[in-house]
């Protein structure tokens, strides 16, 4: 069963009422005000985008903002096709915005989950991460350590207390927990940021795929070129529709799939960027044991892009594993491939030898849009998140390559988004 996709609110019913609403009076503060549509015109209508949307809104209330996103809902490419896991930021090199943004955006997180206005459903529920060997158990102690440095909290666990609390998991060499890792409703995340975006003002289109940036000028914005999107779930832009042109102080780009050829629009050919797509198969399991209440991951290895087919819970308890890695020519493939049963078995049997593997079978299927490396690179070498305002584009934010820990980091990343705008 495919994850739901969050029902929009608002859409843009019509072009012709959209152009009347984009060119009515505004108010700008940003400090080189323009005749413009809009202040912040965001482009990518996920949970980063919205993130950043929302914090534009609430913190800069003499400002105008728009989303602009080309499916007819929010949230419906990674947002809704990934483990739904709040990272504690154990993986990363200190100083990346990996790191630091998974590690703040984390507290955000619990914070306004928490919270008795938002109530969003979540549980930490901890994560093991399983060492099978000496070598494995060396990996783990490394990562313990690196975690130590960071502040974030991890301890190793006596077989006793294995045994006790997950009876069926097998880690022969020793058990990392992380305490901190929890789970979330992503589509109520998703929900309550886009209430608290319009209630603070904000604008969102639906339907709407940008064609073309230009930039207007020194200090005069960036003027950007839509269409209707079409039908599909590649939400490409319809045959035969005129262009609609809008106008904003700036610019925005947290696209997802769609940020690299987003940035080449504007950028010139000596700095366009590239994407890698990195597709994950997720598989669901139909037995009612072994049912472990603890999120499970074997132990890190370099060069593989992802973290190994762990297992992950909903928030019903269901399990589910995945994703894995498959790396693909582009975005649309999103059917998952039978042929990564058989590893994927084997892979968690490694980790869970009680499971029936007649009860695992395909689910769903999501892309991490990551970013190419030079020529001869391994693809699935660590690349940071890249988040800038471009040289010589005052005002264009570009947020490329924003894979896992995305949706752990999204709130920290519209912080972060503001302070490059604004100081």
């Amino acid at each position: 069963m495919l994850p739901r996709a969050l029902a929009p609110t608002r859409t843009n019913a019509s072009r012709h009422t959209q152009k009347n609403k984009w060119k009515r009076a505004r108010s700008f503060s940003t400090s080189t005000a323009t005749n413009t549509d809009f202040t912040h015109a965001v482009i990518g209508g996920g949970i980063i985008g919205l993130s950043i949307a929302r914090h534009l809104a609430l913190t800069r209330p003499n400002t105008t903002t728009i989303l602009l996103e080309r499916h007819p809902a929010l949230g419906t490419e990674t947002t809704s096709r990934n483990s739904e896991v709040i990272h504690a930021g154990l993986y990363y090199p200190p100083a990346s915005l990996k790191t630091q943004l998974c590690i703040r955006g984390k507290h955000l997180l619990y914070s306004l989950c928490a919270s008795p206005s938002h109530n969003i459903p979540h549980k930490r529920t901890s994560k093991w991460i399983l060492a099978q060997d000496a070598e494995q158990r060396e990996r783990l102690q490394r990562l313990h350590e690196h975690a130590e440095r960071l502040g974030v909290p991890t301890r190793f666990l006596g077989t006793a207390e294995m045994a006790r609390r997950e009876p069926d998991v097998r880690a022969r060499a020793g058990v990392l927990e992380s305490p901190s890792t929890g789970i979330v409703d992503s589509h109520a995340l998703m929900a309550r940021l886009h209430g608290e975006f319009e209630e603070g003002g904000g604008d969102v289109a639906l339907l709407t795929a940008v064609s073309g940036v230009e930039k207007m000028g020194p200090g005069g914005g960036y003027r950007i070129y839509t269409r209707p999107a079409g039908p599909g779930r590649e939400a490409e832009v319809a045959d035969g529709e005129e262009e609609t042109t809008i106008t904003a102080e700036t610019v925005i780009n947290a696209a997802g799939h769609n940020a690299c050829a987003i940035s080449n629009m504007l950028l010139p050919p000596a700095r366009h960027v590239h994407p890698a797509y990195a597709k994950g198969t997720y598989f669901s399991y139909a037995a009612s044991s072994p049912k472990p209440r603890t999120l499970l991951y074997p132990a890190p290895k370099s060069g593989l892009g992802g973290l190994g087919t762990h297992l992950t819970l909903d928030m019903t308890g269901q399990v589910r594993f995945g994703p894995d890695v498959e790396w693909v020519d582009g975005p649309e493939d999103l059917v998952p491939n039978v042929g990564r049963l058989e590893e994927a078995v084997r892979e968690i049997r490694e980790y869970l030898p009680g499971v029936r593997p007649e009860a695992i079978g395909l689910d769903y299927c999501g892309v991490r849009p990551k970013l190419a490396g030079k020529e001869g690179e391994d693809k699935g070498a660590f690349r940071d998140f890249v988040i800038r305002e471009e040289e010589g584009f005052e005002g264009f934010v570009n947020l490329l390559g924003i894979e896992s820990p995305g949706l752990t980091s999204a709130l920290a990343i519209g912080e972060r988004v503001g302070e490059l705008l604004y100081g």
